[in-house]
C-alpha cells in the first residue's frame, strides 16, 4: 500500500497555477511546464533505481519551480525515508500535509517514519487522522497503545471492533494480556454483561464472564450467569452447569448426573468450576449412597488434573467422618495411579488398621519398605500388623529397624515403645516388656510438660 506511485494522482496536481499562466508569455509557460515535467518523471526514474541522492537532485529542482506542490514534497519525503534520514523525511511529509490535508499518503509517511524510529507516541495522532480516511487503521491504533501501555484504551478500542468488524486472534492475545492486570477486569466484566444484554444468543460473551469470574473466585456470580446462559441457549456445555444445581436442589439425582457427565469432559468448563460441581456431587452421593457408583464414574473424568487429586480428597473426606470403608475405596484408588503418593499410602494403612484388616495392613507396609526404607511410620504399621497377626518375631524385626529413622517425632516414638512392649509380651521377655512400656511411659510424662 506505502509503496504505489501515485502517477494519475500526481498527474491531477501538477497543473501550473493560473496567477503563473496569467503572467507568462505561452511559450514561457510551455517551457516551465517541460521543465517541470522532465525533472519529476527523471525523479522517478532515479527513485526506481534507487538512486536516491540524484532523485532528490531532480525533486528539488522542481521544488524551485513550485516551493508549495505536495506532490514534490511527498516524493521528497520518499526518497529521504529510503536514505533513513528520517527528521528530513517526517519535515517533508509535514509540509506536504500542511498544504493539503487531503493527501493520505503524506500522513501515511509521517507514520512510516513514527514506525522506522519507534516513536510510538508521535504516531498515535497521525494514525487518528488517518483513521478519518480509512477505518481498517484503528488496527495500527490498538498496537500502538499496547505499545505505550494505554492499556485502557487499547482494551476500549478492542471491544468496539470486536463487536462491529469481529474478532481477529491479534487483538485477542493483546486482551488478554490486558486482562492478566486485575485493574481492567471490572472494566471488562461490565463490557461483557453489556455484550450479553446486546447479543444474548453469543455463547462466547457468557463463556468469557463465567471464566472471569471464576478465577476470581466468584464463583456465585458465575452460577448466575451460567444460569442466564441456560435460559438463552440451553443446548450449552455451560448451560449444563446450571441445569446440575437446579436438578441438585431438587433432589432429582438422576438428571443432576446427566449434567454432570456433560461438564466434566468438556474442554469448554474451567476446572474450577467442575471441581465445585464434583464436591456438591459427593455431599448429595454421601446422603444418597444409590449415587455412589456416578460419583466413581466422575472421578475418573480427573485423572489427568495436575491441580487437584480428586480420589485422594475424597477419601480424605470420607476418612473425616470415619467412614474407614468408603476412605479405603479412594485411597485405594488414589495409590493404583499415583503410587509414589506417600501420605495416601499412610490415610490407606490406617483405613485398614481401623477396619482390623491386619493382613492387608502388613502386605501393603512390608511392600512400602522396600520402596521407602528409611520412612518409620511404615515400619511401625508393619509392626503393629505383625502383632496383631501374633508374628511376633517379624514384628520384632520391623520395629527394631524403624527406630533408627525416628527424628524429632515424641507421639511416633511413644507408639514404637508400646508396640514393642507388646511384641515382647508375645515374645515371653517380661524384662524387655517392661523396659519399653516404661520408656513409653516415661516418653508421655515428657510430652505433657
Amino acid at each position: 500500500m506505502k509503496k504505489i506511485v501515485l502517477h494519475r494522482f500526481l498527474f491531477g496536481i501538477l497543473f501550473i497555477p493560473t496567477i503563473l499562466m496569467a503572467q507568462t508569455e505561452p511559450e514561457d509557460v510551455a517551457s516551465i511546464t517541460n521543465e517541470f515535467e522532465n525533472n519529476f518523471f527523471e525523479s522517478l526514474k532515479q527513485k526506481g533505481i534507487e538512486n536516491y541522492d540524484k532523485a532528490i537532485e531532480s525533486l528539488d529542482k522542481c521544488l524551485v519551480l513550485e516551493p508549495d506542490n505536495p506532490a514534490v514534497l511527498f516524493e521528497l519525503g520518499k526518497n529521504y525515508l529510503a536514505q533513513k534520514k528520517y527528521p528530513t523525511a517526517y519535515s517533508y511529509f509535514e509540509k506536504a500535509t500542511q498544504i493539503d490535508a487531503k493527501n493520505r499518503w503524506a500522513w501515511v509517511g509521517m507514520y512510516d517514519v513514527c514506525y522506522e524510529t519507534q516513536d510510538y507516541n508521535k504516531a498515535i495522532p497521525i494514525v487518528e487522522k488517518l483513521i478519518t480516511f480509512k477505518d481498517s487503521y484503528k488496527e495500527d491504533l490498538v498496537s500502538l497503545y499496547m505499545n505505550t501501555q494505554q492499556f485502557d484504551k487499547a482494551l476500549e478500542l478492542i471491544n468496539n471492533l470486536n463487536e462491529t468488524v469481529g474478532k481477529s486472534e491479534k487483538r485477542e492475545l493483546y486482551k488478554a494480556d490486558i486482562l492478566r492486570d486485575a485493574k481492567y477486569q471490572s472494566a471488562e466484566k461490565f463490557n461483557l454483561l453489556d455484550q450479553i444484554k446486546k447479543f444474548p444468543k453469543e455463547e462466547s460473551n457468557y463463556i468469557a464472564l463465567i471464566y472471569m469470574y471464576s478465577q476470581s473466585n466468584q464463583e456465585e456470580k458465575a452460577l448466575e450467569i451460567a444460569e442466564k446462559l441456560e435460559k438463552e441457549i440451553p443446548t450449552s456445555d455451560w448451560a449444563q452447569v446450571s441445569l446440575f444445581k437446579f436438578h441438585l436442589n431438587n433432589n432429582d439425582g438422576a438428571q443432576a448426573v446427566k449434567a454432570m457427565n456433560i461438564v466434566l469432559p468438556s474442554a469448554k468448563i474451567d476446572s474450577k468450576i467442575k471441581h465445585r460441581m464434583l464436591n456438591e456431587f459427593l455431599i448429595f452421593a454421601t446422603n444418597n449412597p444409590q449415587f455412589e457408583p456416578d460419583l466413581d464414574k466422575a472421578i475418573a473424568y480427573f485423572d489427568n488434573d495436575k491441580n487437584v487429586d480428586v480420589a485422594k480428597e475424597i477419601g480424605k473426606f470420607y476418612f473425616m467422618k470415619s467412614d474407614w470403608a468408603k476412605a479405603k475405596k479412594y485411597f485405594e484408588l488414589q495409590t493404583k495411579t499415583h503410587s509414589d503418593d506417600i501420605e495416601s499410602q499412610k490415610l490407606l494403612l490406617q483405613s485398614y488398621v481401623e477396619l482390623q484388616d491386619f493382613k492387608a495392613v502388613a502386605k501393603k507396609a512390608d511392600d512400602l519398605t522396600q520402596y521407602y526404607p528409611t520412612q518409620p511410620d511404615l515400619y511401625y504399621y508393619a509392626g503393629l500388623a505383625q502383632n496383631q497377626l501374633g508374628n511376633f518375631k517379624k514384628a520384632k524385626e520391623a520395629l527394631e529397624a524403624g527406630l533408627d529413622f525416628i527424628i524429632d517425632d515424641v507421639s511416633l516414638e511413644i507408639n514404637f515403645y508400646l508396640q514393642l512392649s507388646e511384641t515382647f509380651n508375645g515374645l515371653d521377655d517380661v524384662k524387655k516388656k517392661e523396659s519399653y512400656f516404661a520408656k513409653a511411659n516415661d516418653l508421655s510424662k515428657k510430652q505433657k510438660k
